[in-house]
């Protein structure tokens, strides 16, 4: 117990800390990848932090894996150099018994990661797509400032403010154009001032001074027409247009279970396979990190990326050729897990077939597990 405990805690800090690190890095990228639309007045700062932890929360079944996998060989590589592992052999311990305790904390892991990705992942991408589309749909016209072309997402809106003092204030030489379900609708407007109170739906409403309207159809020429008027109320904030496609990322993973449909068996099987590659990911960590007596702790971490980045790289290649039709539901992307538990295989057994050739050819001295 007092072994499990402390290779527990030596594998459990740096998993904390590369995971923090990590959804630091990830949650400034997307903080900065969607900032441009709280900028221009799209989205407000609210949405903005929503939209980052949902993807955050989506990023967590693979930032977790990797976090554990560079855990472990940090945390096993600082115990090689110091020669606490040698320490440990003179005591009797086992390889078997550490990689025991790699394998409970892996599983306990993998569990949570398991939940993450066939229970959260696909609600925060549900949450994502609609909080997206509504922005789409909506434009935040008290944030709004002069000289910009403020368009929405879905590009069926576009308004122009010539001059103002500022957000919340009248504007002068207002631009509006509109796509309608059968024409597009352009307004002209010298002044335009926020009302203070909204519908009753939450929309803002802005009263416009000598508008002037113009209805455009595209097919019939005829039908165009031209409206003046000294004072108009308009809703910027169009009707929302259909809903998003269906996509099988935001799907149940109950739904997806008895589909045939080649997308939705590899969303299915993907999200299935991150549990299992946490397990595999873990455990082939151990023989990664074997180096000599004060080798250092990070001297496999150039060889462990490249297996890592030569792992994901198979996944998505996988996963994109069952989405494809190009491999059948079976072997689908398991062949990608069966690859790496191969590569395991080999990694664990082949000290343990030369520690036996050694013992023949010498002595029988006991396993070292300081040995490279």
């Amino acid at each position: 117990m007092i072994l499990n405990r402390y290779l527990t805690r030596e594998i459990g800090r740096p998993f904390a800390v590369i995971l923090g690190v990590l959804c630091v890095l990830f949650g400034g990228y997307s903080v900065a990848s969607i900032l441009s639309d709280a900028v221009s007045g799209l989205l407000p700062a609210v949405t903005i932090m929503e939209l980052t932890g949902l993807k955050l929360l989506i990023a967590l079944d693979v930032l977790i894996p990797i976090s554990l996998y560079f855990a472990v060989l940090l945390s096993f590589g600082r115990l090689y150099g110091d020669s606490e592992f040698t320490a440990m052999a003179a005591l009797s311990v086992r390889p078997a018994q550490i990689a025991r305790v790699v394998l409970s904390l892996a599983g306990v892991i993998a569990l949570a990661v398991a939940t993450l990705s066939l229970v959260a992942r696909p609600w925060a991408y549900r949450t994502a797509h609609t909080i997206t589309w509504q922005g789409a749909t909506s434009l935040n016209v008290n944030a709004m400032q002069a000289g910009t072309f403020y368009t929405s997402e879905d590009g069926e809106r576009a308004i122009f403010l010539t001059h103002r003092a500022g957000p919340g204030t009248p504007a002068q030489d207002v631009f509006v154009r509109r796509k309608l379900a059968d024409h597009t609708e352009v307004i002209f407007a010298r002044l335009a001032a926020p009302l203070q109170q909204t519908t009753a739906d939450g929309k803002n409403q802005v009263y416009l001074t000598d508008a002037h309207v113009y209805e455009i159809d595209p097919v019939n020429p005829q039908n165009d027409q031209i409206l003046n008027a000294q004072g108009l109320i308009l809703d910027p904030e169009s009707a929302p247009g259909a809903a998003p496609a269906y996509n099988p990322i935001t799907a149940n993973s109950t739904d997806l279970i008895w589909s045939s449909v080649p997308r939705d068996i590899a969303e299915l099987q993907w999200r299935l396979s991150t549990p299992i590659s946490t397990l595999l990911l873990a455990l082939l960590a151990v023989p990664l990190s074997r180096t000599r007596p004060r080798q250092g702790k990070y001297a496999k971490f150039g060889q462990a990326i490249l297996v890592y980045a030569g792992y994901y790289l198979l996944c998505t290649t996988a996963r994109t050729w069952v989405e494809h039709g190009m491999i059948s539901q079976f072997p689908g992307i398991w062949w990608a897990p069966a690859l790496l538990g191969l590569v395991l295989l080999l990694a664990m057994t082949a000290p343990h077939l030369f520690s036996r050739r050694h013992k023949i050819s010498t002595s029988n001295t006991p396993l070292s597990l300081g040995a490279p």
